[in-house]
């Protein structure tokens, strides 16, 4: 997906004028400031594709980073451009299951997910682990695909619309707010 994304496999609006890079940008620093963290502080990116967005808030926050996806060819990926960006010192990939991760409880200052735990098999049990890693009181934030009271599950338009999103996006099945 490099080809057509970037390092960064997500969504963005744009405003008028900018550019699909900066619009990606602006969202990540966005969630990064949502997370209210500083230089020295330990994140967790749940679901990291190869690691764009964990390098772009590692710069923009100073912070270090631990990112899992489940993929090994993406750590591998992610893991090179990081030592290529000189930010391997901050930002590391790890192959894992976000379902059940090698980190300790109360482990992270802040954990965000962009578009990823909408691919766990149980939402449910997602957060309970990212909660779990998660220090007391510490933040999680995340952009998720999910669906709003306006969707209408008997206009062919909207089945159409969360249909097309299933599968360009790879999703079992796009759920509503109050799930996700």
């Amino acid at each position: 997906y490099e080809w057509g994304w970037g390092t960064s496999f997500h969504f963005a609006d744009r405003y008028d004028g900018e550019t699909f890079q900066q619009a990606i940008l602006r969202h990540e620093y966005y969630l990064a400031g949502r997370l209210g963290v500083s230089k020295g502080a330990t994140l967790l990116d749940c679901g990291c594709g190869i690691g764009g967005p964990a390098r772009n808030i590692a710069r923009f926050t100073g912070a270090n980073i631990k990112a899992v996806t489940i993929n090994q060819f993406q750590v591998n990926r992610g893991n090179s451009i990081s030592v290529k960006e000189g930010v391997r010192d901050q930002v590391e990939l790890i192959q894992a299951d976000f379902m059940k991760m090698p980190f300790p409880d109360n482990h992270f200052d802040a954990v965000y997910a962009i578009e990823s735990t909408c691919h766990a098999p149980d939402r449910s049990k997602v957060y309970a682990e990212i909660l779990r890693v998660l220090k007391p009181g510490a933040t999680f934030a995340c952009y998720e695909w999910c669906l709003t009271d306006k969707y209408d599950a008997n206009n062919e338009h909207h089945r159409r619309i969360k249909r097309d999103i299933e599968v360009g996006d790879g999703l079992p099945d796009l759920v509503h707010t109050s799930v996700c």
